[in-house]
């Protein structure tokens, strides 16, 4: 797999995120991997202590993995969020918006599309985790 695409100026977490029921087993690891149909809601006692929570997106159409990075984001998560697996271009301005600050898709991505696809919009309508303030908001004062 390719180095994740990423939004943040951190370095890269060397450690490899341990699933969801090791990680809730294991006192020390500082990764996580969530699954597709897998309960984000145990992280939350430990959200502290997690530099990585890396999502999976087995397939494309699988929207599962938005409604996990939703929760964490909104429920005060602060560290590495990173949607992997099935990630299209045109997905990754709209998992932004729910939170994911990095991406490893398992295709190849074309720098200057996803560039072009995440400068296409300068308005959002809705709020969201990434706290874009809605246009209607800018309009309304």
């Amino acid at each position: 797999m390719a180095e994740p695409l990423r939004y943040r100026d951190d370095a890269p977490l060397d450690e490899p995120a341990v699933t969801l029921d090791s990680f809730l087993t294991q006192s020390n690891a500082t990764a996580v991997r969530i699954e597709s149909g897998e309960d984000a809601r145990a992280l939350l006692p430990h959200l502290e202590r997690l530099a990585l929570v890396e999502i999976s997106f087995p397939k494309f159409r699988d929207g599962r993995g938005y409604s996990t990075a939703r929760i964490l984001r909104e429920a005060g998560y602060a560290g590495e969020l990173r949607a992997q697996g099935d990630v299209l271009v045109d997905q990754i301005p709209l998992m932004r918006r729910c939170g994911f600050d990095s991406f490893a898709p398992e295709a190849p991505v074309d720098r200057a599309v996803l560039d072009a696809a995440l400068a296409r919009y300068d308005h959002v309508y809705q709020t969201a985790a990434d706290r874009a303030v809605p246009v209607w908001k800018l309009r309304h004062g």
